[in-house]
């Protein structure tokens, strides 16, 4: 019996640790929840970017564009505003040139600046809006080969 007692009270101490644990610290010290929310990660107020898995992203530091096959994605965002009507970043596009096709192609690298834009309510999440169109403005070099400058987002 006193080891069922011991377990019992562990648990319940543990159970207590949690709650204590998932308390809003930052309630008494004024810090909303959103600004709070680690980077990516949707406050219940924005405009979002949907990925590949359905997830709601705000100032994402990286997004796959080619959900099916990950041949075409963007990194190191750098986000210089995110708003509720539009996003504006800067970051790289690495996209495989599928010559002579996927599996055998190689990965290029350009540097790219972003535009989101076309907020709508989200399906996903009654609550939130999400960007609909995504333009690619390539400042060096852009990839030779056939590409959108303006893609249409999922939902």
């Amino acid at each position: 019996m006193p080891l069922l007692r011991t377990l019992a009270v562990t648990a319940a101490s543990a159970a207590l640790a949690t709650a204590v644990a998932a308390a809003p610290a930052s309630a008494s010290a004024g810090v909303s929840a959103a600004s709070a929310a680690p980077r990516g990660a949707a406050p219940n107020y924005a405009t979002v970017i949907v990925s590949c898995f359905s997830r709601p992203l705000v100032m994402p530091p990286d997004f796959l564009l080619a959900c099916g096959d990950g041949n075409d994605r963007l990194g190191g965002l750098y986000w210089s505003h995110w708003g509720s009507d539009s996003a504006v970043g800067t970051g790289y596009e690495e996209a495989n040139d599928c010559d002579p096709y996927c599996a055998a192609g190689h990965f290029h690298t350009f540097p790219v600046k972003i535009k989101l834009s076309d907020s709508r309510p989200w399906p996903g999440d009654p609550h939130l809006r999400h960007f609909t169109k995504l333009t690619i403005t390539y400042p060096d070099t852009e990839p030779s080969w056939p590409h959108d400058l303006v893609r249409e987002l999922w939902d």
